[in-house]
């Protein structure tokens, strides 16, 4: 799914598009006992009630796609009879109203989920009535060539609410505050099918974790029988690695700074592709090629990439490519530099010792106050 896709799926989660027609729930506690479940018709909520899914439900579509929105494709294998997506079809098909099949998905998801603290599972059923599209992008409500029906879970961790005081009205006075069970924001969160290219997408899910550096790869791999793609955090290290296993001990600053503005290009050309960009390994050995990085030391990189990520292995370019800032630093300072003007920075050695040099203009502050800078031009 692309980003303008997920977008019209989270619109859904509001009181003026509501396409939810049923709400289940179970609560887990820390011992991954069922402490209670719940299943309703969504439009009988209380309003109130509702908002609050909603604003749930539409946190679990948020963030950056490749970093906490993750696509998905099934295996052949989980398409299987006893596959992990047959089972989620077979949800998906009772439309909820299959009580021995919940309590099968609640129990599967209790058995693989890791967390270790009271967390609620959340499961609606939707039904969108997709409506047509005019090649400029317009919507028409009548004319409509599809339903989407799919399934979306959420997992909120429910924690404690502090002690404190509160003020009451009727008594004019304060007392201590009593201490609820709130539900958070969700941890992780899955959508099946998928809605790729506005439709439903059997063979797909999307996939969201809060946290990109733990995104639970046993659990996607347990409920939904999918294998999770490098995360965003390691892509970026093993990017890292890469570079400087291939430029060995050569790894001056002209060459570190071209590979930066070689990605940051890349990255301002695409900017209004709706699908990230991707780079296999042919295309990371290009931005080396083009950044300035010798044949000769090119000759060992495909060996570096292999044994780091794997041959086949693709690379999100918005989780290597800094786009905030130039960074450089030693053990006593750092530097940080507009991403665009990487160039104002060198390196030069003088009377034998390695200095960084940084062009500055006439308005320079140090802690905040202007620094006049006075001497010859020699």
């Amino acid at each position: 799914m692309i980003k303008t896709e997920i977008s019209e799926i989270k619109k859904q989660f509001s009181d003026a598009n509501c396409t939810i027609s049923k709400i289940c729930a179970c609560y887990v506690g820390g011992e991954k006992d069922k402490i209670t479940t719940m299943c309703e018709a969504f439009l009988s909520l209380p309003e109130e009630e509702a908002t609050r899914y909603f604003q749930i439900l539409r946190k679990g579509l948020s963030g950056t796609i490749g970093k906490n929105l993750i696509n998905l494709d099934f295996p052949l294998e989980a398409e299987f009879s006893d596959g992990a997506q047959q089972f989620l079809l077979n949800l998906r098909d009772s439309h909820l109203e299959d009580d021995e099949l919940l309590e099968a998905f609640y129990d599967k998801m209790i058995e693989t989920y890791p967390y270790t603290q009271n967390y609620l599972i959340l499961l609606v059923d939707c039904n969108y009535d997709v409506p047509g599209r005019t090649n400029d992008g317009l919507d028409m409500e009548d004319a409509s060539d599809e339903v989407y029906h799919y399934i979306y879970c959420v997992t909120c961790p429910v924690k404690q609410s502090k002690p404190g005081l509160t003020y009451e009205p009727q008594g004019n006075l304060f007392r201590s505050r009593i201490c609820d069970w709130i539900v958070d924001v969700p941890m992780n969160a899955f959508l099946f099918p998928a809605f790729n290219d506005r439709s439903t997408d059997l063979h797909s899910c999307l996939y969201y974790t809060k946290d990109s550096e733990k995104p639970f790869e046993d659990f996607v791999y347990s409920m939904l029988g999918c294998t999770m793609p490098i995360p965003a955090g390691f892509q970026k290290e093993a990017f890292q690695t890469i570079v400087t296993e291939t430029l060995g001990e050569e790894r001056d600053l002209e060459v570190l700074r071209n590979i930066h503005e070689t990605l940051y290009d890349m990255m301002e050309e695409h900017a209004e592709d709706p699908a990230p960009l991707l780079l296999d390994k042919a295309e990371v050995k290009n931005v080396l090629a083009k950044s300035g990085v010798s044949n000769e030391q090119l000759e060992t990189f495909d060996t570096h990439y292999d044994n780091t990520i794997g041959a086949t292995s693709e690379l999100m370019i918005t989780n290597i490519a800094e786009t905030r800032k130039f960074e450089v630093k030693t053990p006593d300072v750092v530097i940080k530099v507009n991403p665009e003007r990487s160039d104002l920075v060198e390196t030069k050695v003088i009377d034998g010792r390695k200095y960084l040099m940084i062009e500055v203009g006439s308005n320079i502050e140090v802690n905040g106050v202007s620094l006049s800078v006075s001497g010859s031009e020699e």
